[in-house]
């Protein structure tokens, strides 16, 4: 078998349909189809079974497919040697960044790395952090941006900074009326949250001691995905949310009329960088580790360890 014919395998096990496998490997449909038959034959099974829609691995192809991920990152490892032993910071790099950090930290960073390191190729792309971890663990991307810690052990966790949360209440809501907001004071019946598979929907749940299906309104459902969203219903409506600190700082001074902080210790959320223990990618992620922590708010930066609680993502 060729490393193409393997990245095509690979492909067709990502996308479960041929079209779609060829056209993200810049190849004609019946081009990858023939390449894919080929592989079949001299390996004398059945990869997918083409019966099925989605297009599925059999058995055999499941084994073989864990098999190619495994000889095409040695593989890659090969340009990640030569790169590292370059003088300067290059090669291409993928990011995944969770939703709630997203539209905070990448403006800090991105424009200025680029700059600085022209010879490297950044694309970011935001997902939750299951799928995080999920494209860490298929080496479909390079590292993540979330908050930590979490589950894995084949996992580097480089911590970047600890993010403060605050309170953002309506209108004549009574946390307004506080200097200071305790935990206990978080009334569990007018909280607005993320929707199902974002840890920053899970942090609220632990700092405000909620059932999973608790919510502000017997008639009334809603799910987001986005911290501005929930920001807009609150000021619109009634009820309280959390927002972390880098989404306070982008208030407008209107905005934070709504805010109140936390007392000590202030409940966080820590953010870290986190890739493969296999890792040859080092000066890149190095250069972009100095270059997020050079570019932190000085509220992240000044933060003191003594007077903060890192609220667990664990349900």
């Amino acid at each position: 078998m060729t490393i193409t014919q393997l990245e095509y395998v690979l492909a067709v096990d990502k996308h479960r349909h041929f079209g779609k496998a060829a056209k993200a490997c810049n190849v004609t449909q019946p081009t990858l189809s023939m390449q894919l038959q080929k592989a079949e034959e001299e390996l004398g099974v059945v990869i997918f079974d083409r019966s099925k829609n989605p297009i599925l691995p059999t058995e055999e192809g499941s084994q073989i497919i864990n098999q190619a991920r495994t000889v095409l990152r040695e593989y890659k490892k090969i340009f990640s040697i030569i790169d590292a032993n370059k003088a300067e910071v290059r090669g291409d790099f993928r990011l995944g960044v969770i939703p709630t950090l997203a539209p905070y930290v990448i403006p800090l960073f991105a424009a200025s790395f680029v700059e600085k390191y022209p010879e490297v190729k950044l694309t970011i792309e935001e997902f939750k952090t299951e799928d995080i971890i999920d494209l860490l663990g298929r080496d479909e991307i390079d590292a993540g941006l979330l908050v930590t810690p979490i589950q894995g052990e084949n996992f580097i966790e480089r911590v970047l900074f600890h993010e403060p949360f605050s309170v953002f209440a309506s209108d004549d809501h009574h946390l307004l009326k506080k200097t200071k907001v305790k935990d206990k004071d978080l009334d569990t019946s007018d909280v607005w949250l993320l929707n199902e598979g974002h840890c920053f929907r899970q942090q609220v749940l632990n700092l405000c001691k909620l059932s999973r299906d608790n919510g502000l309104h017997d008639n009334l459902k809603f799910e987001s995905g986005n911290l501005e969203t929930l920001k807009n219903m609150v000021i619109n409506s009634s009820g309280y949310t959390l927002l972390p600190e880098l989404a306070v700082l982008n208030l407008s001074k209107e905005e934070k009329k709504h805010v109140r902080e936390f007392q000590s210790p202030i409940p966080t959320r820590e953010v870290s960088l986190v890739h493969n223990r296999i890792f040859l990618k080092e000066k890149i992620i190095t250069a972009l580790e100095e270059s997020i922590i050079e570019n932190l708010p000085d509220s992240l930066t000044s933060l003191k360890k003594k007077n903060i609680e890192v609220i667990s993502i664990d349900a």
